[in-house]
């Protein structure tokens, strides 16, 4: 007969061995496999699952300036989070995009009287936002999986509703792409940055927002926008509103902004001498530009700015030299694409800043020839490329109200003398 204190001990034994099979999963701020009711989503959860707690490790180690939790529920009170489940990071789907995904609860209480609802997301995307997609995008850049990363984090906002005080939750979501990411976490300034941002999605409340990232840029994106306003189809976006989220829910799918709809305007006379003489009115100011911003834009010295006649419009064409590293060998798409990002989107807000008001031509146009690593010195195998963008289209850019793509998307592309679509995504990433 068995004793009843060799029985107990068999017992606890049992109860650790079974509590010990399930660490792999309990100790974690990820999803345990089987919680994700998706197929596709729960098999990639249980594939990356060491992954996810790697990085959960990460975050939870990292120091905030107030506590910061994982969680199931957002809205909780501190009492409440400290018993609730801390996990949430997980595979989802949004508008056909395979994100990984976190919610979590950051116990900041901001004063609505001291701070307003622009620089209390500033604050929470710098302090917590920021640097979770920096602790996340370097373990996910080699996962093929991989195409985005939300985060919906819920803070607090101290204020008086009826002459008493009272405390209430603000959530915000961020929605990137893996590449809108990878240019956030690696960005070498703000307006790299604002750009990386404005090509995701943020939502206050589950109301669309734009966060500038400082009152610099909302200051000149409030003046542009005042001087040339933007037609509403260019900054309402695509018009779909996601929904606040339920206590234990996802952020709703998101679809992609609307490219801007400028309202027609009467073309400009092409004629050789109305170019001439449009040319000859810009001439001091263009000077101006190749002197001062030749240091970012590479001019080339052969070949000075002109106004050129385009579908129809009168452009003023600049020429410049792109040079890429060595290593971004890829298709004609590809080096097109990294020219934009690389090289043309750092330009365009310094150009525009002389060229204010109702202008004389329709747009501006960057001409670049593609020159890679130590091949720069010949032009064999170099690529052309122009793009013309309408004036009303870099408005908008310039006002941060429109990303890169949706310039494009307003403009033309020319690769070596043939006009091209070009989906900066699509090209960088050589997906077919």
């Amino acid at each position: 007969m068995e004793l009843p204190e060799l029985s107990t001990r068999r017992n606890s034994l049992l109860l650790c061995a079974v509590l010990l099979s399930f660490a792999p999963f309990s100790a974690t701020q990820a999803l345990t496999p089987a919680e994700v009711k998706e197929p596709q989503m729960r098999a990639l959860q249980e594939k990356y699952f060491q992954q996810l707690q790697t990085i959960g490790s990460e975050v939870q180690a990292h120091i905030f300036p107030y506590p910061f939790y994982f969680s199931r529920m957002l809205d909780l009170e501190l009492s409440q989070q400290e018993r609730a489940d801390q996990r949430s990071l997980r595979f989802d789907n949004y508008g056909g995009m395979t994100v990984v995904e976190l919610t979590g609860n950051y116990f900041a209480s901001y004063s609505s009287d001291l701070m307003d609802k622009s620089h209390r997301a500033l604050r929470t995307f710098q302090d917590v936002l920021l640097p979770i997609a920096e602790i996340a995008m370097p373990e996910l850049k080699d996962n093929p999986d991989v195409e985005g990363f939300a985060m919906e984090i819920s803070h607090h906002v101290r204020g008086k509703a009826m002459g008493m005080s009272m405390e209430r939750p603000e959530n915000l979501v961020l929605v990137l792409s893996k590449d809108a990411a990878f240019r956030l976490v690696n960005a070498k300034n703000e307006n790299d940055r604002q750009a990386a941002i404005l090509d995701g999605r943020f939502f206050i409340n589950g109301e669309p927002f734009i966060l500038y990232l400082s009152d610099r840029s909302a200051q000149e994106a409030a003046r542009v926008q005042e001087l040339n306003p933007a037609p509403a189809a260019a900054v309402q976006g695509s018009g779909q509103k996601s929904k606040p989220t339920g206590a234990a829910a996802a952020p709703r799918p998101l679809s992609r902004m609307a490219p801007p709809e400028p309202p027609p305007a009467p073309p400009h006379d092409t004629s050789p001498d109305s170019l001439t003489k449009i040319q000859a009115s810009y001439q001091k100011m263009i000077d101006v530009v190749v002197k001062e911003v030749d240091s970012q834009a590479h001019f080339v010295s052969y070949a000075p700015p002109s106004v050129v006649a385009f579908r129809k419009g009168a452009y003023l064409e600049f020429s410049v030299n792109t040079t890429l590293p060595a290593s971004a060998a890829g298709s004609r798409y590809k080096m097109a694409a990294l020219a934009f990002d690389d090289h043309i989107a750092h330009i365009l807000r310094p150009v525009m800043a002389y060229f204010k008001g109702d202008l004389d031509f329709d747009g501006i146009a960057f001409s670049t020839t593609i020159h890679q690593g130590d091949k720069s010195a010949s032009t064999q195998g170099n690529e052309a490329v122009e793009f013309f963008f309408p004036t009303t289209a870099l408005r908008c850019y310039e006002a941060y109200e429109c990303t890169g793509q949706q310039l494009i998307d307003e403009g033309s592309v020319l690769i070596n003398g043939e006009r091209v679509s070009l989906d900066l995504q699509i090209a960088e990433t050589g997906a077919r």
